[in-house]
Parts: C-alpha cells; sequence; structure tokens
C-alpha cells in the first residue's frame, strides 16, 4: 500500500479536485483506492461528493471515538472515501497522531487531502504519507507559497513525487513548464488545463473522471493515475466508465 499525500501553499488551486480525481482514475484502473479529507479545519470532499453531513468522519476518528475503518464511505460512481466533519464542535480535541491509523486500511492507494498552507495540519499530513504531490497553479503567488511547501517537506526528510499544475490556460499569462519546474526544482508530472467540465461535474456532485470521462481534464487526471501506479493509459481497451462498474469485489474496509 502506498500513502499519497497532496498539499498546496495556498487554497483554491484545485487540490482537493485533484485528490478525487486521482482516486476515481487509480480506481477505474482497477486500484483498491481511498480517498481521505485530512484538512480537519476546512474539509471538503464530503461537499464535493454529494456528502456534506456523514454520521462517522475522520473527525471521530481522530478523537478516539471511530476506528478508521467505520469512516469509510461508498460513493455512487464507486470510490471510497473518509470525509471530515462541517460541525464546528468537532474540531475540538482532535488528536492528530491517530492519522497514523490510514496504514490500517486495506487498499493499495491511500490519497490523502491535506490542509492548505502550512500549518500543523499539513505537516501532520507531510508525517504520515509515503509520498508527495504538490498543487499549485501557473501564476506566481501559488507557486511562491507552493515553494514554501517543498522546502518544508524536504526539511522533514519527505519524498515529493511531483507537481500537479491546474487551470492551464496555456497563454501568455501562465507561467511556463520550464519555469515552473526551474523555480520549484522539481518535475511537473501532470498539467490540468482549465475545462468547464471541471464546474459541472461538481454540481453533480461527481468526480470529472466519471461524469465527463472525454473531456481534456478527465483524460489529464487519467494519464497522471497511470503515471502513480506505473500503468500506461494506452494500454487500457475498456472504457473508463465500464471499468467504474466492474471494481471493487473486496471491501477495502
Amino acid at each position: 500500500m502506498k500513502t499519497i499525500g497532496l498539499l498546496s501553499g495556498k487554497g483554491g488551486v484545485g487540490k482537493t479536485t485533484s485528490a478525487i480525481n486521482i482516486t476515481a482514475g487509480l480506481t477505474a484502473l482497477g486500484k483498491q483506492s481511498i480517498l481521505v479529507d485530512a484538512n480537519v479545519t476546512t474539509p471538503n470532499v464530503g461537499l464535493h461528493l454529494g456528502s456534506a453531513s456523514s454520521e462517522i468522519t475522520l473527525h471521530h476518528v481522530l478523537k478516539g471515538k471511530n476506528s478508521i475503518h467505520e469512516a469509510v464511505q461508498r460513493h455512487s460512481s464507486g470510490i471510497y472515501y473518509i470525509p471530515g466533519s462541517l460541525a464546528v464542535e468537532d474540531m475540538e480535541k482532535l488528536k492528530l497522531s491517530n492519522l497514523k491509523t490510514m496504514k490500517d486500511l486495506k487498499a493499495d492507494f491511500i490519497i490523502v487531502d491535506g490542509a492548505a498552507g502550512l500549518g500543523k495540519e499539513a505537516l501532520t499530513t507531510l508525517e504520515h504519507c509515503d509520498e508527495l504531490l504538490i498543487v499549485t497553479n501557473p501564476e506566481l503567488p501559488a507557486m511562491t507559497d507552493a515553494l514554501k511547501t517543498i522546502r518544508i517537506a524536504e526539511e522533514l526528510g519527505r519524498k515529493i513525487k511531483g507537481v500537479i499544475v491546474t487551470r492551464a490556460r496555456n497563454d501568455k499569462h501562465d507561467i511556463s513548464l520550464r519555469n515552473i519546474e526551474a523555480m520549484l526544482e522539481k518535475p511537473v508530472i501532470a498539467v490540468i488545463p482549465e475545462d468547464a467540465s471541471i464546474r459541472e461535474a461538481l454540481s453533480m456532485k461527481e468526480s470529472i473522471v466519471y461524469s465527463h470521462p472525454n473531456s481534456d481534464a478527465a483524460r489529464s487526471y487519467m494519464k497522471l493515475s497511470g503515471i502513480l501506479c506505473g500503468k500506461e493509459i494506452e494500454d487500457i481497451k475498456l472504457s473508463w466508465i465500464d471499468k467504474f462498474f466492474k471494481i471493487f469485489k473486496k471491501d477495502p474496509r
């Protein structure tokens, strides 16, 4: 099992969207995958997937009230995830070290949506993940904060798999990929284009990989998922949608 954390120096760059679609992509490729919303202050995974209120969340696990297995939910599209709680009262008395129980889950991949910024929550994600993906936009403010995140991760000895560039427009206002790699000193392993289908998928409470599989953004996320699990997308014979209905013969909980 591999645990991959997604971090960003600032909010609003598409980190949660990326975490959801990587999980969906890995699922479509036949990999047992679970998404964990470790952004305990402002969790958004449940909102994205249509479960704003859940009986058992990661917060209950961090409080020691429930096991990590009890918090796993299944989305209608087939992906498994652990949401966070939106209730203010659930923010109290959290033991962030309980995040280590993610290792007890049975899956090929655990995808962790970490908190934005460089606070305690983000550092906890750093501590409990095998690899990190840094999410940024091709804009200087986002990249500056991403660089800070990279530096802290390196100081803590964490492995950074690469950078995901989201909301790319490929126009004169975007910082070039060459300059992004030069500034961050990390490889860009995925470029997700600006795509109206992402907003449509959000309104549908779905991943774009599931709702708009032929969109440019979905294809980019599928290619990234293939990179993460070592599977060439060109080798896939089944459609991604068909694949969703043939997976998870085993419950990863």
